[in-house]
């Protein structure tokens, strides 16, 4: 499908399209920050770094490839950090290999705390993302959000996280 790129407006169905998106990408997330600290006294935040800690080799990165993996600004992570810090979520110290690099590492609490979170925030996304959907518009619905993604870190201006072959 070609696009008349020289206008500077979205077309009607484009502008449909990404008015359901923010919609959406909004929506989706007051809901699930409400279930996160109803449930388990933390943030989507808290959430995306633990998790991304808890995949991470070794449970631990470096501020900068947390900060890449996450989407987020390092002095947003740097910030976020030191407040799960003073929660005992996570540690922050020097990396063994260089005491320059600050690396995030998760704490046996934070473990703890993410396991016991995620049940309850699998279920909501099970409820709210797929729930409305047939079986048949899972598969085409990841196509079409991963083909968003590669175009978006191919074309962005923050790096492809390490290992993401998204980007193609």
């Amino acid at each position: 499908m070609t696009r008349d790129d020289a206008s500077p407006w979205l077309d009607g169905e484009q502008q449909r399209a990404w008015l359901a998106w923010i919609r959406l990408q909004m929506r989706l997330s007051y809901e699930i920050n409400r279930q996160l600290q109803a449930d388990s006294g933390l943030s989507m935040a808290d959430y995306d770094v633990l998790t991304a800690l808890s995949v991470a080799p070794g449970g631990r990165h470096p501020i900068t490839v947390l900060a890449n993996g996450l989407g987020w600004e390092r002095s947003r992570v740097s910030h976020h950090v030191k407040r799960m810090a003073k929660r005992d979520l996570v540690r922050m110290q020097a990396a063994a290999h260089d005491a320059r690099v600050t690396e995030v590492g998760l704490t046996d609490t934070g473990r703890r705390v993410l396991e016991e979170a995620a049940p309850g925030h699998v279920a909501l996304v099970k409820r709210l993302f797929f729930g409305g959907l047939q079986g048949s518009q899972v598969l085409p619905l990841a196509e079409l959000l991963e083909t968003v993604y590669g175009h978006v870190l191919r074309h962005g201006t923050l790096p492809p996280p390490p290992g993401d072959d998204s980007a193609g």
